[in-house]
C-alpha cells in the first residue's frame, strides 16, 4: 500500500502543481538539477529506415487504366497504408505491413484518360479522339479503344493538346489523394509523375518527385513524352519550376535494362555530341538516384560484364527492349548500374564532374494500384496477370512486345521487385526527399531487410559493437552515400556495415563490399569482397565462399531457416587501396534462397510450375555506394 500510497500522492501533486503554474524556480528539488538528461531531443543524425515504392501506376496511367485496372490514387494510398483493398478484378489484397510512403507516379501521357472516360467528363467527350474511344467501349470492344489509343502515342502527337484542362482535372485528383492521404510522421504521400520518354521504344523513362505539396503541384501539368523525349528538356522544364515555385524536384531514371544501349550512353540523346561538363553537371543535379531494381528486371549487374560475379545473373532481362528490337552485345554496358558508376569515374577525371554519381533504389512499376514487393503476395505487372489460374498469369508478354520469340520476355520473368529504404529522421515529405536527394538510400528486391554503413579513417574494429554504432558513424565517417577525400597518409578507407534480416522474412546468407576503381591508365575495374557470412564456412582456393544451402520446399513452396544468420555486421579495411586512384564502394546483402512467387502459385493454383525460371531467389540489397575522391 505505501507504494500505491505514494504513486497517488504524486499524481494528485502534479496536478496541484500544474494547477499552480509556478516558475522555474519553485520546482520541487527531486527534479533534475540540470537540463539535458534526455539524449534525444538535439539529435538530429537519421535514425530510422522506411521503405516505400516511388514507382506505382493506377487508372490514370492510360496503360492500365486502359487495360482493366479500375483502382485510382486513392486505393493505392489506402493500400499502402494497410488497408485491404479489392483489386481490379476482385481479390482481396492486403499488405503484410504497411509501407512508410508511397509516390503515385502516373504516366504523364494522356494523364487520366480511362477514369475520365468512365466519368463521361465533357470536355473529354467533346473531342474526336474522346468520341471514338467511347464508340468502341460502348459497342463493347475496349481492345479497339486501346488500339486507337495506342496508335496515337506511337504517331508522338497528342491528341487533347488544344485540350490541356482535361489533364488539369486529372493532375488535380492526384494531388487531392496525396494531399488527402499524406499523414506527416505515419504516411508519406509524395506527389510524382512518370514521364514517358520511349524514343522507338526504347525505355528513358523517370519519376519525378515533388519535396512539397499541392498548391505548388496544381500550377503545372506534368511534362510529357508528347513535350520532349529528350532528358535534357526535361531538366529545363525542372529548372523551370524550382525557380518559379521555390519547390524542389528530382528524377529517378528506370532501370536501363530496356534502354537499348540509350540509359547510360556516351553521348547526348538528340545532338548525338559527346557528354561536355554542362551536361554532366546538369544530370548529376537532376537525377541523384537511380532505380537499380525492379520487377522487370534487376539492373545491378550483368554475368558478361562482371565474369568474376557468381551473383550477376539474377533476375536478368537482356534480350531487347519494350518493343520488337533485339538487343546486342554491345548495348549491355550502357545498361547495367555497376558498369554505369565505373564510367562515372572516368567522366569526373575527364570534366571534373560524375554524371553517373547516383543512390540506388528499388520499386515496383507496378500498374495495378498495389504495391506488393513479396513472392507470396504478389498482384503482377497489370490487371490481367493479377492472381489466377489462367495461362495469361504466366505467359503475358511484358517486353519485347511485337518481336520474335527471342526476344520477348514474359510476365513470369516478372520478379515481386522493389522496394526504395531510406535513412530519415523523421516520415515526412521533406525529411524523406531530402535523405533521397543525398543518396542515403538503398535498394532492396522486396525485402524489408536492414542495412547500415559507414566508412571513414579513423575506425577501429571494436566499434562494430559500439551501442552508440549510428552516432559514431556520423562523427567519425561518412553514410551511404556519401563523400571520402583524399585519404590521410599511411591510412585507408575502413568500413562499419551492419545488416538485420527483415523479422518476417529469410535469414542472411552474407554481406559483400562491391568496389570498382578508375587507374593510372584509365581503365576501370571492380572486385567483390565477402565480408561478413553466416555459419562456419570457408572460402575455397579460388577465394569463392561456398554457397550457403537452399532449404526451399519446392512441392510446398517454403523454406525455413535452419541455414543463414538473422544479423551480420563486418568491420572491412580496403587492402588493396591506392590513394591516388578514385573508386567508390557498395555493400550488398543477400537472403538465403526463398521461393519465387511463380513457386508459390504453382502450388496454390495446382499449375506447372514454369520451367525457364527457378523455383526460388536469393533476395537482396544494395546500398548507394560511397565514393572515394582524391
Amino acid at each position: 500500500m505505501k507504494i500505491l500510497d505514494g504513486m497517488l500522492t504524486a499524481a494528485l501533486s502534479g496536478v496541484l502543481w500544474a494547477g499552480a503554474a509556478l516558475a522555474d524556480d519553485d520546482v520541487p528539488a527531486t527534479q533534475p538539477l540540470k537540463g539535458g538528461y534526455s539524449p534525444y531531443p538535439t539529435q538530429d543524425f537519421p535514425n530510422r529506415v522506411y521503405f516505400g515504392d516511388t514507382h506505382l501506376h493506377t487508372s490514370y496511367s492510360a496503360d492500365a487504366g486502359m487495360i482493366g485496372n479500375r483502382l485510382g490514387p486513392d486505393e493505392a494510398y489506402r493500400f499502402a497504408k494497410g488497408e485491404t483493398v479489392t483489386s481490379s478484378t476482385g481479390v482481396k489484397a492486403r499488405l503484410a505491413r504497411p509501407l512508410d510512403f508511397l509516390v503515385v507516379a502516373d504516366h504523364a501521357e494522356n494523364l487520366g484518360l480511362a477514369p475520365l472516360l468512365a466519368d463521361k467528363d465533357p470536355t473529354l467527350l467533346a473531342t474526336d479522339f474522346g468520341q471514338a474511344l467511347v464508340a468502341k467501349l460502348e459497342a463493347g470492344d475496349p481492345a479497339g479503344a486501346w488500339k486507337i489509343w495506342s496508335d496515337s502515342k506511337s504517331g508522338g502527337k497528342d491528341p487533347l493538346a488544344d485540350h490541356q484542362n482535361i489533364y488539369r482535372t486529372a493532375w488535380s485528383r492526384i494531388t487531392e489523394a496525396a494531399e488527402h492521404h499524406n499523414q506527416p510522421g505515419l504516411f508519406t504521400a509524395f506527389i510524382g509523375f512518370e514521364w514517358t520518354s520511349n524514343p522507338g521504344k526504347n525505355n528513358l523513362h523517370r519519376n519525378v518527385i515533388f519535396r512539397g505539396g499541392k498548391k505548388n503541384a496544381d500550377s503545372i501539368i506534368p511534362f510529357s513524352n508528347f513535350d520532349s523525349f529528350d532528358p535534357e528538356d526535361l531538366w529545363k522544364w525542372m529548372e523551370t519550376y524550382e525557380q518559379r515555385t521555390g519547390d524542389k524536384l528530382l528524377a529517378i531514371p528506370h532501370n536501363g535494362n530496356l534502354s537499348n544501349g540509350l540509359m547510360f550512353d556516351e553521348v547526348t540523346l538528340t545532338t548525338r555530341k559527346p557528354f561536355d561538363r554542362d551536361y554532366v553537371t546538369r544530370r548529376a543535379r537532376w537525377e541523384p538516384l537511380y532505380e537499380t531494381t525492379q520487377m522487370k528486371g534487376d539492373g545491378e549487374a550483368h554475368p558478361s560484364l562482371s565474369l568474376t560475379d557468381e551473383f550477376a545473373d539474377f533476375e536478368t532481362w537482356d534480350k531487347g527492349q519494350l518493343g520488337p528490337a533485339p538487343k546486342t552485345p554491345d548495348m549491355l554496358p550502357r545498361e547495367y548500374t555497376r558498369e554505369a558508376l565505373k564510367r562515372g569515374l572516368a567522366y569526373e577525371a575527364a570534366l571534373g564532374v560524375n554524371p553517373f554519381k547516383f543512390g540506388l533504389i528499388g520499386s515496383t512499376d507496378a500498374h495495378t494500384s498495389l504495391s506488393t514487393t513479396t513472392e507470396d503476395n504478389f498482384f503482377g505487372k497489370v490487371a490481367a496477370v493479377e492472381p489466377t489460374a489462367d495461362p495469361i498469369r504466366f505467359e503475358e508478354t511484358v517486353g519485347g512486345i511485337g518481336g520474335p520469340p527471342e526476344v520477348g520476355q514474359f510476365a513470369r520473368q516478372t520478379s515481386a521487385s522493389g522496394l526504395a529504404a531510406v535513412w530519415s529522421r523523421d516520415n515526412t515529405r521533406e525529411a524523406l526527399w531530402d535523405a533521397m536527394e543525398r543518396k542515403e538510400v538503398y535498394a532492396t528486391t522486396g525485402t524489408r531487410l536492414v542495412v547500415r554503413v559507414f566508412a571513414g579513417y579513423d575506425f577501429s574494429q571494436k566499434e562494430l559493437t559500439r551501442s552508440d554504432f549510428a552516432a559514431n558513424g556520423y562523427a567519425k565517417g561518412v553514410p551511404m552515400g556519401g563523400d571520402l577525400k583524399t585519404a590521410p597518409a599511411g591510412r585507408s578507407p575502413s568500413f562499419l556495415i551492419r545488416a538485420i534480416r527483415d523479422p518476417d522474412g529469410a535469414n542472411l546468407d552474407r554481406i559483400q563490399v562491391v568496389k570498382g576503381w578508375l587507374d593510372s591508365a584509365g581503365q576501370t575495374h571492380e572486385k567483390i569482397h565477402d565480408v561478413a557470412w553466416s555459419g562456419d564456412r570457408k572460402p575455397g582456393v579460388n577465394g569463392k565462399l561456398p554457397t550457403v544451402g537452399n532449404t526451399v520446399n519446392v512441392a510446398e513452396a517454403s523454406y525455413d531457416n535452419s541455414i543463414g544468420a538473422p544479423a551480420l555486421q563486418a568491420y572491412w579495411q580496403d587492402p588493396e587501396f591506392d590513394p591516388k586512384e578514385r573508386a567508390f564502394y557498395y555493400v550488398r546483402v543477400l537472403e538465403i534462397p526463398t521461393p519465387r512467387w511463380t513457386t508459390f502459385d504453382a502450388k496454390y493454383f495446382g499449375v506447372a510450375l514454369p520451367k525457364d525460371v527457378p523455383a526460388s531467389i536469393q533476395e537482396r540489397a544494395y546500398t548507394s555506394p560511397i565514393w572515394y575522391t582524391p
